[in-house]
């Protein structure tokens, strides 16, 4: 029934998932503070610092976040604090999983995605377009 087969990788289990996940985080968090240590030595304490330190993670989380069923906007959360952090942790999480969904679609998405019923994959959405071609799922405005 389903038009297009699941990927030919099985899901991953939990250590590569998180692996995959911290690395996402790292490669966020790393720029920011570099960027942010830049600024501070130009201009010296203060919100130039602050809006410089959440620029990368802002802009990160607004490219990724239509692929894990977050929408742009939730990348202002970067201005709260800590709700920022983790709302890209999610996103990370979501991510290290693709083309596999262990989380329900918005329902936007429900009509194009798959709920699948055998073997490793049994319980998981899926999302054919993703998986056949690299282009990211229609984005919710």
């Amino acid at each position: 029934m389903i038009d297009d087969g699941p990927s030919s990788r099985p899901p991953l289990t939990r250590v590569p998932r998180a692996l995959i996940a911290a690395l996402l985080l790292v490669g966020v968090a790393v720029p920011s503070v570099i960027i942010r240590e830049l600024i501070e030595a130009g201009t010296g304490h203060g919100p130039l610092a602050d809006l410089g330190w959440i620029a990368v993670p802002m802009m990160v989380t607004a490219w990724l976040a239509p692929h894990a069923s977050y929408r742009r906007r939730d990348a202002l959360w970067w201005f709260v604090g800590p709700v920022g952090l983790f709302i890209f942790a999610v996103i990370a999480w979501r991510l290290a999983s693709l083309p596999y969904r262990d989380w329900a679609p918005r329902p936007d998405e429900a009509p194009r995605m798959r709920w699948l019923h055998s073997g490793q994959q049994a319980g998981l959405w899926y999302l054919p377009e993703a998986a056949k071609n690299s282009s990211p799922p229609d984005r919710a405005r």
